[in-house]
């Protein structure tokens, strides 16, 4: 153990990350506000290894979405932990491996060693993973409990937020941290703070805090009657309540990065998209007339003309129907132009088969990754390795859905949106898995759009960081189907 005033990091901070470390170290909780790409997950371990350090927890949980809690096991702790702490860590599986099952059984045993368990959040959506992860905090005399990308922890009636709430009262010390704790509206603090400590905000339910800081009206829909949110207020309030438990700092404040360059790449809709175009756009405006209207419902219309202009769409007997397009084409344009290594970010399954059989015909078979849903957690760790250190692999294919949060990509300095989707959040994480620290070239972000069609509302929405699932509802939804 080591008791100097100048704690032996493993990795040198740099200045946002000390001031981070210094204000967070010695607090029970604590939430890292730090955008994306500014290394808030290093303070996070040098938080851990200081509180080992000084015998104040002997175990950490940290949970962090599926498509990225391995790479704490796999990247952050090895790089970010100093050599003198000794650890036994175990990753979870609900269906584990003979291997994984003795690391998981070990790091329930006694030992002098700093334990570590990491968890994605969805197994907290059921009774095993939640009672493993009880059983791990009980089993340790002081622990920590981190949340890693805790805006997955927002939905105060989600069966994981509130088991994770409740196992987080076995915690002595919680730590959450994210880029952007509000994606939606203010109200996605409540939760996020609850799980730190409910003295923190100080409010005895969600609904106490909604109606402090939000204004709602009373609506009648038919013969129902239900609450809206119409705006928000006393914000300046709840932002002196969460700062002294809380640290923030955006990407320009702190980090000396090349810049952003963002362009588009226009696309004509081949004769038959244009037909089916304004059939589906008649037909859209003709189902949501003089009907009480959900956000799905509006969604559901917009993403039937959006696959359109990607050059496909599902029919209401859920047959993809193909129609003949440009995008491809288009896309192999861009990438001749492109010097160097280049991410693909696309919404659709479809549009990810397409691209990925264009670019292992045009470029062979090791010029490509794929990274979504269907590939496994093995093969999307292979994926990152392979694109950052291997020069033969040219191109990284996946859904910001599958791959936005918590990977590095910095190998690339072109990223191309093939398809846009409707969540702001999916846009801003995914763009900086390549602009983040370790990136010294400036990024180019490419848009591929068909003009005068939804795609360009959409692309316009996220350029101004407006969520579209809520620029929808009114009369607003005839902007986007026409």
């Amino acid at each position: 153990m080591t008791h100097s005033n100048i704690y032996p990091f493993k990795t040198r901070p740099y200045a946002h990350q000390r001031k981070a470390w210094e204000l967070s170290k010695e607090k029970d909780e604590f939430a890292l506000f730090m955008d994306m790409g500014t290394g808030k997950s290093k303070v996070i371990i040098d938080n851990i290894a200081y509180l080992y350090d000084r015998g104040r927890i002997d175990s950490v949980l940290i949970i962090a979405p599926k498509g990225t809690y391995q790479n704490w096991t796999r990247n952050e702790v090895p790089t970010h932990m100093p050599d003198h702490i000794q650890t036994k860590i175990a990753t979870w599986s609900a269906a584990p491996t003979k291997d994984q099952k003795q690391k998981l059984e070990k790091i329930l045993q006694g030992t002098l060693d700093l334990k570590i368990l990491v968890m994605n959040v969805e197994a907290f959506s059921t009774s095993k993973g939640t009672k493993f992860a009880t059983t791990f905090l009980r089993c340790g005399g002081n622990s920590m409990m981190v949340v890693d990308e805790s805006t997955t922890i927002k939905n105060p009636k989600a069966a994981r937020t509130k088991s994770i709430i409740k196992i987080g009262l076995l915690a002595r010390y919680k730590r959450i941290l994210t880029g952007e704790p509000v994606t939606r509206s203010p109200l996605d603090l409540y939760t996020q703070f609850n799980f730190l400590n409910d003295v923190c905000l100080g409010f005895s339910s969600y609904y106490t805090f909604r109606n402090r800081y939000a204004v709602v009206v009373d609506m009648k829909a038919g013969t129902r009657s239900f609450k809206k949110v119409v705006g928000y207020q006393r914000l300046e309030e709840l932002n002196e309540l969460i700062q002294p438990y809380s640290f923030r700092i955006k990407k320009e404040q702190c980090l000396d990065l090349p810049p952003k360059i963002y362009q588009y790449r226009e696309i004509d809709l081949t004769p038959e998209q244009k037909t089916v175009y304004k059939q589906l756009s008649d037909f859209a405006v003709t189902s949501l007339e003089n009907k009480i209207l959900s956000v799905d419902t509006v969604l559901t219309q917009m993403l039937r003309l959006h696959q359109v202009t990607c050059g496909h769409y599902t029919s209401d007997e859920k047959e993809i129907i193909q129609i003949p397009n440009n995008r491809i084409k288009e896309l192999l344009q861009v990438l001749e132009e492109a010097p160097n290594k280049v991410i693909i970010w696309a919404t659709y399954i479809e549009d990810i088969k397409a691209i990925l059989a264009a670019l292992k015909t045009e470029y062979g078979d090791e010029s490509t990754v794929a990274y979504y849903g269907a590939v496994s957690q093995d093969d999307r760790n292979t994926a990152i390795d392979r694109f950052q250190q291997d020069k033969t692999c040219r191109f990284f294919v996946g859904n910001p859905q599958t791959g936005s949060m918590g990977i590095t990509l910095t190998a690339a300095d072109t990223v191309v949106y093939y398809s846009n989707n409707f969540n702001l959040e999916h846009r801003l994480q995914s763009e900086d898995r390549a602009h983040r620290i370790g990136q010294d070239k400036t990024v180019v972000y490419v848009d591929m759009i068909c003009r005068g069609t939804i795609d360009e509302k959409i692309v316009n929405a996220l350029k101004d960081k407006k969520n579209i699932a809520q620029q929808v509802m009114g009369d607003e939804w005839r902007e986007w189907v026409k």
